[in-house]
């Protein structure tokens, strides 16, 4: 189905056609591109709230902007659909986040109007800033750098480091405040409350207008008045509000805020701002979900809410026929609440990610045990290691990919000091329609290596459980991985039981292979070797839980007894369990043929996860197929799935 663009719409296929159309038809063209985003993201999903909340701004951006010469970027991404639909890329546009389709975030692959690409929060700035101070260096005086960051991302670490250089660079760079007060949850901290002060003093707001309506346009009074309002503002900013004003003293010129709604007025501000040199900032106040009162009314719920009906509002479900398995991270959730509610040393930590996390289920039960740090995933693991120097035990739940932010803090601040922090690492293996910025592919690898800490992942919900039981007592850095999405179990609240650290499990007895496998995919395993033992094929299947400790009795049984051995894991091969296997194999001097299954040294865009697992070879088919070959036989067709 494609959805339809509206009469002005339907003639933009670039920036250059947008240019063509008066100033009094924007309002109108940005009716049409909110629209189109809602028609689509209602038909086929993707995210929703942060597109709509930057319409006016996206407009304005290419209508007075030289894109793709002049170099814009957008922090994260998620807010980037109406700039994909400007930048030719409407009609495909619903192929988004579908396997081989567009992608889901900004893309340089993809097309040149995306300058940088995106995923992870708190980038814009830093790479904005290192593409103008290339400008400079080539003599490109008149190219223009923009990064778009939201007030979420703002507290990015990154962030604050980028600006803190940009204030000294005497480059050609703008920084847009996207201020809605969100991120994916509302956002936390003391920059929220100070953004809020900036945006909610009327005293401040009252003598700026007043100061900038007796000036006029800085157009039409040229450099002169831009001293003047930069001295003037400069002092009713430090005078009328309680602080000095942080960004000023940065040494970026603070502009703002504006109505980030108003298409028209920011066309002019931002055509002043090409004319203003040095690094700035322009602080545009906008509302996520703008334009569709039930995303504006439930911002985190609207962030990525599926398939809906437009007229109604209503989310589409799929209404189950049987019982079903939950999400991992709920069974995370639940499981957390229910030890803490045993055991008071528990407490929680999640950076911004209350809801994607469940963390949410015990910052109900124990807010005074649960803390949101903010999009600050080092700070995140440093915090909990202050916290666990305190004799409590933190579990610390990132997503896999955002742990890759914090490697130098689980190293330096957990691991080398042998700390109880529990991480544990949500969205493992391949995140999806997300893609590439978002698959957790390397936590395997990256964490084995590192001395004192326990590395485990749960082929089921009743394992999560039973991990999460085991690290809560475990006197040490212990990490527990687990994918996206449902669980296999229906039935998964059973009564907690502690694994001791490094044992592995046999899920089936077999004689003429073994497969290892270590976590969810382990499911596939299963269904793999029923395929196989209809056509006579008996597999094993070792469910080996720890990737460090490595069940050592468990492979001395496997090497001795099978000279055929298939590993299979959601991780990246370079490094990661079929490696450890391997190293182990070698070092106790067995010779079995090893087959590894797992993501290649490659990037693998996004798309379904099963769709996925099969373009690497290692769903249930890929694992048939593997079996096969390490037997020297060929594939029924009452194998092949």
């Amino acid at each position: 189905m494609q959805v339809e663009p509206g009469i002005l719409l339907r003639e933009i296929h670039t920036p250059d056609d947008l240019k063509n159309f008066s100033k009094d038809q924007l309002v109108q063209i940005c009716d049409e591109l909110r629209q189109f985003i809602i028609d689509h993201v209602s038909v086929f999903g993707g995210h929703f709230g942060a597109g709509l909340g930057v319409v006016e701004l996206t407009v304005a951006l290419h209508y007075v902007l030289n894109t793709p010469d002049d170099q814009l970027i957008w922090d994260v991404g998620h807010q980037a659909y109406g700039h994909k639909i400007l930048t030719g890329r409407r009609e495909a546009f619903h192929t988004n986040r579908l396997y081989k389709g567009l992608s889901g975030f900004p893309k340089r692959k993809e097309s040149p109007y995306d300058a940088f690409g995106v995923g992870h929060s708190s980038t814009s700035i830093s790479a904005a800033l290192g593409m103008a101070m290339a400008s400079k260096y080539k003599g490109a005086d008149k190219r223009q750098h923009v990064a778009v960051i939201g007030d979420g991302a703002m507290t990015g670490g990154m962030a604050f480091e980028a600006m803190n250089h940009a204030g000294v660079s005497d480059t050609n760079l703008l920084i847009i405040l996207n201020d809605n007060c969100m991120s994916i949850d509302p956002n936390v901290g003391a920059l929220k409350d100070y953004l809020t002060d900036i945006t909610t003093s009327h005293t401040y707001n009252k003598v700026r207008d007043e100061v900038w309506s007796l000036l006029g346009k800085i157009s039409k009074f040229g450099f002169s008045a831009q001293e003047v309002v930069s001295k003037v503002e400069g002092a009713i900013k430090s005078t009328l509000l309680k602080q000095s004003n942080l960004f000023e003293s940065l040494n970026l010129r603070y502009f703002g805020p504006v109505d980030g709604h108003d298409v028209n007025h920011l066309v002019e501000v931002l055509n002043d701002l090409k004319d203003i040199p040095g690094p700035k900032i322009l602080h545009c106040i906008t509302v996520k979900g703008k334009g569709f009162a039930p995303a504006e009314k439930d911002q985190t719920k609207w962030h990525a809410p599926g398939k809906f009906d437009k007229i109604t509002g209503e989310i589409a479900k799929k209404i189950p026929t049987s019982p079903q398995a939950p999400k991992y991270q709920d069974v995370f959730g639940h499981t957390l609440v229910e030890l803490a509610g045993e055991n008071e040393k528990i407490v929680g930590v999640t950076p911004a990610m209350p809801s994607g996390s469940s963390m949410n289920f015990m910052m109900k039960a124990y807010p005074d045990r649960s803390f949101d740090v903010g999009i600050a995933e080092q700070h995140a693991v440093t915090f909990s290691a202050g916290l666990a120097t305190q004799g409590l035990t933190p579990f610390c739940n990132i997503y896999s990919t955002f742990m890759q932010r914090a490697y130098d803090q689980v190293i330096h601040d957990v691991c080398l000091q042998d700390l109880p922090v529990v991480f544990c690492l949500d969205r493992a293996g391949f995140a999806g329609a997300d893609g590439p910025t978002h698959h957790g592919a390397y936590d395997l690898a990256f964490f084995r290596c590192l001395p004192n800490l326990v590395v485990s992942a749960p082929m089921n919900e009743e394992e999560l459980r039973n991990l999460m039981f085991s690290a809560s007592e475990h006197n040490g850095p212990y990490s527990i991985r687990y994918p996206r999405g449902q669980g296999v179990m229906p039935d998964w609240k059973q009564a907690l039981r502690k694994i001791p650290t490094g044992q592995g499990r046999i899920v089936r007895e077999g004689k003429d292979l073994a497969i290892l496998s270590i976590g969810h995919v382990g499911n596939y395993a299963v269904e793999a070797a029923e395929k196989l033992q209809k056509n006579g094929i008996d597999m094993a299947h070792y469910d080996m839980r720890f990737v460090k400790p490595l069940d050592e009795s468990m492979l001395h049984e496997v090497f001795t007894k099978f000279d055929k051995v298939i590993t299979i894991e959601d991780g990246c091969l370079m490094g990661g369990f079929g490696s450890a296997i391997l190293e182990w194999m070698v070092d106790h001097n067995y010779q079995s043929r090893v087959k590894r299954l797992g993501i290649p040294d490659e990037v693998i865009e996004h798309g379904e996860q099963i769709e996925l697992h099969r373009e690497c070879g290692f769903d249930p088919e890929g694992i048939v197929s593997a079996a096969k070959e390490m037997l020297g036989t060929t594939v029924s067709e009452n194998l092949k799935f």
